[in-house]
């Protein structure tokens, strides 16, 4: 079952005014035919609702759709971002000029559903082992120029991010491997990079396990192992001198999670909360009003 979450306030992606502005002009291009077919000084109203239950996101993203259209929007919230809600639920109100409130409204309600839905994925996984210390991580598999607003998603529902791009950390995977020579080849010229950011390397088996643990990794990625295989990587990793995160990687399922969880691993990764997403059903309802616009 769906609850609120009682996190502190997630700080907004720094890019979302540019996602916004993208979003907009690809929608209304060269300018709103069809508002236009409304008197200029038209006023409205809207109510929006979702049809199913969800946990809310993307609130700032709606503010930021209809002001950019026109200032003189106002948007009147009944819930804030991270609240679950149930079908039929009043989500806000928006208020103002007919042609503006016409016009931003399906980029808003796109980002909102589309954020929702993210947020309420990353959520169930979440939930299903809060209780182990296990925490659930996104990955890159995000929408092409939304990453920051789907990752920001998956915080407001309960989950973690892994990192934000190619910048942020440094992910060894087989075919860099093979190409520096060793796994602790890679790890040597990752610390002497002068990135200063954590070091992850992927493992097949406990032998590549270990060879990461000698090498001074910060993070070994379990690549498709099984559960048996991941309760034998956390004891040799326990075992070690220098214990390392292990992060498991591979076929997530809301079916598997806990299992996994429950072999003593510190990260799963789950691809799916954001390349998978059903986009939360949404509803706008209008009411117009006779008096000119302000």
């Amino acid at each position: 079952m769906l609850k609120a979450k009682a996190n502190p306030p997630i700080p907004v992606p720094s890019d979302l005014p540019a996602q916004v502005e993208r979003a907009l002009a690809e929608d209304i291009g060269s300018g709103d035919l069809t508002a236009a077919l409304i008197p200029a000084d038209r006023l409205g109203r809207a109510s929006v609702i979702t049809r199913e239950a969800a946990i809310v996101c993307g609130s700032p993203y709606v503010d930021a759709s209809f002001s950019r259209v026109d200032p003189a929007v106002r948007v009147d919230w009944r819930v804030v971002d991270g609240d679950s809600v149930a079908a039929d639920q009043l989500l806000f109100t928006v208020e103002g000029p007919a042609r503006a409130l016409l016009t931003a409204e399906r980029t808003a309600l796109n980002f909102l559903q589309l954020l929702s839905a993210t947020a309420t994925a990353a959520h169930a996984y979440a939930a299903l082992i809060e209780d182990t210390g296990c925490k659930v991580l996104d990955t890159r598999k995000t929408l092409p120029g939304l990453r920051s607003a789907q990752k920001y998603a998956v915080r407001v529902g309960g989950g973690q991010n892994h990192r934000i791009g190619l910048y942020d950390m440094i992910l060894i995977k087989e075919n860099h491997i093979m190409a520096a020579g060793s796994i602790a080849q890679a790890v040597a010229s990752a610390r002497v990079s002068g990135a200063h950011v954590p070091v992850e390397v992927e493992v097949e088996d406990l032998d590549e396990l270990r060879q990461a643990i000698a090498a001074g990794a910060d993070i070994a990625m379990l690549d498709e192992f099984s559960l048996q295989g991941m309760r034998e990587a956390v004891t040799v990793n326990r075992r070690s001198t220098r214990p390392l995160k292990l992060e498991a990687s591979g076929s997530v399922t809301k079916e598997t999670i806990r299992d996994i969880a429950l072999t003593g691993v510190d990260y799963i990764s789950v691809g799916s909360i954001t390349k998978h997403v059903h986009a939360v059903d949404l509803s706008m309802r209008f009411e117009w009003g006779d008096g000119p616009a302000d």
